[in-house]
């Protein structure tokens, strides 16, 4: 029986997926299991449908499942409760990870029996591979879960491995949040469980498609919204107090998402933006919030095409950058 489960959700994913599966044949930990949960696809590439590639790889490690379209957090739980690892990590179809991603967070789990979710430092790369030169690289250990209420430090799904005792724990995703926020949500119901732990490197290459941007924005407001109700209904009275810099915080993230995309809406982002500043008017001190404001300026007055330009520009900037400052090998 192997030890890690990995699940892999795909739909019409045949674009990236062969690269990812790569990444994940490179382990330098090798007991796993590989679920790739074909939610449903109805595309046809150059190498077939899923299965036709699933069967040309012909790997003793990798299984294929299929299903009706349930959605992204349908998919995870399905692999979940068809895996048999004692640990689970979660690999979106279009992400990458390093070689050592899971070795480095196995090693922790099998050292520490409190912890239940090792997390790891992440690259954000574009649709072609190439980095953005952002990293996020959040340091937050132990009991985090009124760190979790501000922002979700973790990440996406491909991010963490988690122990298969506390899922049982906590449940699995929410289906009523589908494709939005259900990482962030299942994070918020294990962090009162369990302790968390993070590797202090980047292991998970998180990639960024302008597709994946394309949103109803009120559907959106609506998850992240159901995901703090959820979250407050169940803290405790000490930390109520918490929940306008909370919902300040969420608005002040979701103002950004307007901008991408082909299609960006500054409209949208002010509206945003006025919801954040009603909530928490401190949020008119964070770096953040001037950083935003002048995109939506930008967007504003040089149009969207323009504005993608000059942040294509800013990651070619940031990348050679990255480059020089590099350590010598």
């Amino acid at each position: 029986m192997p030890k890690v489960s990995i699940v892999i959700p795909c739909y019409n994913a045949m674009r990236y997926l062969p690269e990812t599966v790569r990444s994940v044949l490179a382990q330098t930990y090798e007991d796993y299991e590989v679920l790739i949960i074909d939610d449903g696809s109805t595309e046809y590439s150059e190498a077939g449908t899923l299965e036709d590639w699933v069967q040309a790889l012909d790997h003793p490690k990798i299984r294929l499942i299929r299903q009706e379209n349930l959605g992204l957090a349908g998919a995870r739980n399905t692999g979940i409760r068809q895996s048999a690892g004692d640990y689970i990590a979660l690999l979106d179809a279009d992400d990458l990870w390093h070689p050592t991603k899971l070795e480095k967070q196995v090693a922790l789990l099998d050292q520490h029996p409190q912890v239940g979710v090792v997390y790891a430092w992440s690259e954000l790369i574009d649709a072609q591979g190439l980095s953005t030169g952002r990293v996020l690289n959040p340091t937050a250990e132990g009991r985090i879960w009124e760190s979790l209420l501000e922002q979700n430090l973790i990440g996406g799904g491909s991010v963490p491995l988690l122990r298969r005792s506390c899922l049982e724990q906590s449940g699995l995703f929410d289906l009523n949040l589908r494709s939005f926020v259900e990482d962030w949500d299942l994070w918020l119901r294990l962090a009162p469980l369990t302790e968390f732990k993070v590797v202090k490197e980047i292991l998970i290459y998180y990639r960024q498609l302008d597709s994946s941007a394309s949103m109803d924005w009120t559907r959106m407001e609506q998850s992240y919204l159901l995901v703090l109700e959820k979250a407050f209904a169940n803290a405790p009275p000490a930390l109520q107090h918490k929940k306008g810099k909370c919902y300040g915080l969420v608005n002040l993230y979701l103002a950004w998402r307007p901008l991408k995309g082909q299609s960006p809406s500054p409209t949208a982002s002010w509206r945003f933006l006025r919801q954040a500043i009603a909530q928490y008017p401190q949020v008119m001190s964070l770096p953040e919030f001037w950083r935003l404001s002048l995109s939506i300026l930008l967007t504003q007055c040089l149009g969207g095409d323009i504005y993608r330009q000059g942040i294509a520009l800013t990651h070619e900037l940031r990348r050679r950058l990255k480059r020089l400052t590099a350590p010598a090998p």
